[in-house]
């Protein structure tokens, strides 16, 4: 069995958790694949074998994918990290951050939760809960899948910024207005930056889609629609568009254009505590 350990850069408590995890995963017979900064961080060398005997194979994250189960060490951002090259593997997610929506576990219950998973994904006895992904497409590209949100905005944000947007549901205009961007949020990234351009909070269990205007002049309200549903975001009136993935690679598109944003084949896998959503909520206050 093999599993990816991520731990947040430059936060020497989640370099000694993972150094904990490893330990006890060694001892048990379980190999370990470190992203770079993990592995630096623990002064493993650069090795590429993935056996018991050097169990700190350390790779880029593209290898976590072929993982039996990847944790991810310290807050939101460090799960986010790990989940764009863990694919369908299972996650287990260790909050060292200040909400921990998607990280569940404490740090002082680390190991066992991480023997735990280990024990129930070797035995075939492990429960899977899934959080969707979602991809934006136009001609002759591909996002990478977000986790919280794909946005669409024009070169630039503010005043005598944006552009013109015409926002359609599976085929029915929705709105076309100038705004800032257009953002399609999933259930998890409904309490990250959704939330901050006054999108609605939607609990991970409703299978839903967010389509929030960013500073709309004469736009329409945020709207839930859903989880299937395929949104195009055209854009004319622009140099070019920008698509972002959970505000991360920023993509430059010709205009005109037309982005679909829709749910990605692939959703997050997760295994392990499942978060208190409320109790999480009430640390957003």
């Amino acid at each position: 069995m093999d599993v990816g350990l991520v731990a947040q850069r430059d936060n020497s408590r989640a370099v000694s958790v993972a150094e904990s995890i490893q330990t006890a995963l060694t001892d048990g017979g379980v190999s370990t694949r470190l992203d770079a900064a993990t592995a630096a961080a623990l002064e493993e060398p650069a090795a590429t074998a993935n056996t018991v005997d050097n169990v700190a194979a350390s790779s880029d994250v593209g290898v976590f994918a072929t993982c039996d189960l990847v944790v991810s060490i310290g807050g939101d951002g460090t799960f986010l990290f790990a989940a764009r090259a863990a694919g369908g593997a299972p996650m287990l997610g260790v909050n060292l951050g200040e909400v921990g929506f998607l990280n569940a576990v404490s740090p002082e219950n680390a190991v066992a939760a991480v023997r735990e998973a280990v024990e129930a994904i070797d035995a075939g006895d492990h429960t899977i809960r899934e959080a969707p992904r979602l991809t934006a497409r136009c001609e002759g590209f591909e996002s990478v899948p977000a986790v919280n949100e794909i946005i669409v905005t024009g070169p630039r944000r503010g005043p005598d910024g944006g552009a013109t947007f015409r926002v359609t549901i599976d085929g029915s205009e929705y709105t076309h207005d100038h705004a800032d961007g257009v953002m399609i949020a999933t259930p998890t990234g409904s309490t990250a930056y959704n939330l901050s351009e006054n999108g609605p909070i939607v609990h991970p269990s409703i299978g839903a889609l967010i389509v929030n205007e960013m500073c709309g002049v004469d736009g329409m309200p945020p709207l839930v629609v859903g989880g299937d549903c395929e949104v195009t975001v055209a854009v004319d009136d622009a140099d070019h568009a920008v698509v972002v993935s959970d505000g991360r690679r920023p993509h430059e598109i010709e205009t005109p254009a037309e982005i679909t944003v829709s749910r990605a084949e692939t959703p997050v896998r997760l295994v392990g505590p499942v978060a208190d959503f409320f109790a999480a909520l009430d640390k957003l206050s």
